[in-house]
This record gives structure tokens, C-alpha cells and sequence, in this order.
């Protein structure tokens, strides 16, 4: 996964490393031997603690008939207050997982990985009663060989302060597919088929007489505060599909930039809505070629724009799934500095990363689909202080 994400990049070293890299004054990791991952403890902040709503999920497939392709959906929802007690006890990871043998496939990479830093049970429950009223809705794209729910903490905190998310799997695109080595290239002709899955994502969640949605979800959803996010290769399709589809109001980026010469044909220019981006400032799998290209995507897109640094994160620090297979642990427990080359160091403690990711996400929805000013003055701020950089345009 590293090799192929370096090889995408590589190309790109014509972007100004020199103008787009952090100054000296910004750069503050530290210097000494490193003894353990850093803590990152989440402040007071309305968006950095779950919200009211307890959490549900349905796992659904669909059929693109114009595509003759279906799709696994899953879509977290706010749940009805009567369910808080029931929602306490959360799901096993590998029980998201429909196939029988890709259950047991994930069993075992789940025992393998390193239990501080992938998420072994998640916080939702399935077909929990969803809260009164309609909820704003998002699409998440996930990463190149991940799952729907490579950030399923992220979307659970969505729904608990009142959001939908829906995401599919990237059919022929997923860990599965990986580990029987068949997985899609990641190329522009794949990130169109993915922008097309998210797209009819949407189409399936957004018909209130689709048979495909589960009963007491259809028409829970609100047409007009529609979002998407994604991680990696999902950050490419996320800006695809900004560019192409005229639902989405806001958009955000983890992890990788929405606009690259070798996935085209997503440009800055075409996209009109707020968007943010979420860097890992040690990402060594798309390298500082790769972020000073998030840096550049920042720099030349159309206002209202937003950028998140985070000291000591990875690719995957974000992700629920972080080290759940080899090509997924730049973001779990020791590495070596990609900003000091050579330099050992601990990836920020994968708790506290992915709370953060989930905190910033929350609020910028929250902003830009519901207009809530506490939430964009939350973007500008640091939370927590010496391990996130925040600039806005």
C-alpha cells in the first residue's frame, strides 16, 4: 500500500516543497528518545464528547442496476433516546461483516493486530429505532483496501450530535479483496467507479420509497444538508465528487489531497463548497510530497477552506481500522519521522487520535450544514494545544 500510494506521488515533486512545507516555528515534535505514544485528551468542547443521541446501524446491500454492480451499504443513524441502554453495549467489529468467509478473514486479522490501535468492538448497535425528525446526511468514502467502516468512531460521533452517514463498500476495492490479491488499481478509471458509488449511495438513502433502506429509515433523511468526507483514496473521491454531483454542501478530506494530476479529473477550481482537509504530519505512505499537495489543494481552492495538522499522526492514526493489516500501521505505536528523516518517534496513542479526527469532523458538518457559529469558531481554534495546526481562508 505505501509503495503504491509513494508511486502515485512521486510525480509530483514539482509542487513547492520549499513554499508549502511548515516553518520552523510551526514544527514542534519533539526531539527527545521517544518512551511511549503521546496522549491527545480531549477538551470541553461541545464536538469533542459523543452527543445525546444514541447510535444505530443497518447494513444493507443495493443494486446499481445502470452499472450492474450492488453494493454493501451501511448507514448510522441517531437513535431513539429508549435505546441508550441497549446502544451501551456497541457491536464486535467482525460482526459488520456479511460474508461468511470475510467474517472469519476479519476475525483473524483482528486477533493479529495490536489491540492498542485497531478498534476491536464498535459503539453502534444494529437496527436500533432511529430518533424523531430528519437528520443531515454524509457519505464517507473509504481508503484504498479499507471498509465502510474504516472510520466508524468518526461516524458515530456524527450520529450521536444528530447526523447520518452512509457509506459503502468499494466493491473489488476492500481489505477482502486485498488479502486474495485482487483488489483494484488505484487509478483515475477506479476513483470515477468509486465516485459513482458514492454517488449512488446517496440516490439509494435519499428515495423515500427505496425497498433497499430499511423501513423506519426511509425519508429520515434531509435532501438539502448533504455532506461527504473520505480517507486516502476516499479523499480523491471525495473531491470528485464535489466536483461532479450539486448535492453535497461540504466536504472533507483525510489523509490525502482532492485534487492530484494522476487521479484526475477532480480540480480545486470546480469545487464551490466549504471543504477542510485533515493532515498527518509524519504520513509517510503519501510522504511530504503528498501533503505539501494537500497544502497546495488548501492554498488554491475556493473559500471557505480549512486546514488540520496533526503533530505525530499517521496514515491510518485516524482509522479504526490502524494496523489491521501490515500495509495499515504507519499510525501504530513506534516509526520513524518522515519531517526528520531517520528520527524514531511514537505515533500519537490511537484512542486520542481518533477522537480528535471524530471532534473536527463533527464540528465542521456542523458548521457548514447546520450554520452553527460555535462549531466554525471551533475549526479555528487548537484542540488540543502543541499537537494540531489550524488555518482557515
Amino acid at each position: 500500500m505505501r509503495a503504491l500510494l509513494l508511486s502515485l506521488f512521486v510525480a509530483l515533486t514539482a509542487c513547492s516543497a520549499k513554499d508549502d512545507a511548515p516553518s520552523a516555528t510551526e514544527a514542534d515534535a519533539a526531539s527527545e528518545t521517544p518512551t511511549g505514544p503521546r496522549a491527545v485528551v480531549s477538551g470541553d468542547a461541545l464536538w469533542e464528547k459523543p452527543g445525546p443521541n444514541p447510535v444505530g446501524h443497518a447494513i444493507f446491500t443495493a443494486k446499481d442496476a445502470a452499472r450492474d454492480r450492488t453494493l454493501t451499504l451501511q448507514l448510522w443513524y441517531p437513535a431513539a433516546a429508549s435505546s441508550k441502554d441497549a446502544a451501551k453495549s456497541g457491536t464486535a467489529m467482525e460482526d459488520l461483516v456479511l460474508d461468511p468467509t470475510d467474517r472469519a478473514t476479519m476475525v483473524k486479522l483482528l486477533g493479529a493486530a495490536p489491540p492498542a490501535c485497531a478498534r476491536k468492538r464498535v459503539g453502534s448497535v444494529k437496527d436500533l429505532p432511529p430518533a424523531d425528525g430528519t437528520f443531515p446526511i454524509l457519505a464517507y468514502s473509504h481508503c484504498h483496501s479499507c471498509l465502510r467502516f474504516s472510520m466508524a468512531e468518526i461516524a458515530e460521533r456524527l450520529a450521536s450530535h444528530g447526523f447520518a452517514v452512509i457509506a459503502p463498500d468499494h466493491a473489488g476495492n476492500t481489505v477482502f479483496d486485498a488479502q486474495k490479491g485482487t483488489s483494484a488499481p488505484l487509478n483515475g478509471e477506479f476513483l470515477a467507479v468509486r465516485a459513482a458509488d458514492v454517488r449512488f449511495a446517496l440516490d439509494v438513502v435519499l428515495d423515500a420509497k427505496n425497498e433497499a433502506v430499511p423501513a423506519a429509515l426511509r425519508g429520515k433523511l434531509d435532501s438539502e444538508k448533504v455532506g461527504v468526507f473520505g480517507h486516502s483514496y476516499g479523499a480523491a473521491t471525495t473531491g470528485l465528487v464535489l466536483a461532479r454531483d450539486p448535492r453535497p454542501k461540504a466536504g472533507l478530506a483525510i489523509g490525502a489531497p482532492m485534487e492530484n494530476d494522476l487521479l484526475p479529473p477532480a480540480k480545486m477550481a470546480e469545487i464551490k463548497v466549504p471543504a477542510m482537509f485533515i493532515l498527518a504530519r509524519e504520513d509517510n505512505s503519501i510522504s511530504e510530497i503528498g501533503n505539501n499537495l494537500i497544502r497546495s489543494n488548501f492554498k488554491r481552492g475556493t473559500p471557505p477552506l480549512w486546514l488540520l495538522e496533526v503533530e505525530d499522526a499517521g496514515h491510518w492514526s485516524f482509522s479504526d481500522t490502524c494496523a489491521l493489516t501490515p500495509s495499515f500501521m504507519p499510525g501504530c505505536g513506534e516509526g520513524v519521522r518522515q519531517t526528520d528523516p531517520g528520527t524514531p518517534f511514537y505515533y500519537l496513542e490511537n484512542v486520542g487520535a481518533r477522537a480528535l479526527g471524530a471532534s473536527y469532523v463533527t464540528a465542521f458538518f456542523s458548521a457548514h450544514l447546520r450554520g452553527d457559529a460555535a462549531a466554525k469558531a471551533f475549526l479555528g481554534a487548537v484542540h488540543p494545544s502543541g499537537v494540531v495546526t489550524a488555518t482557515s481562508r
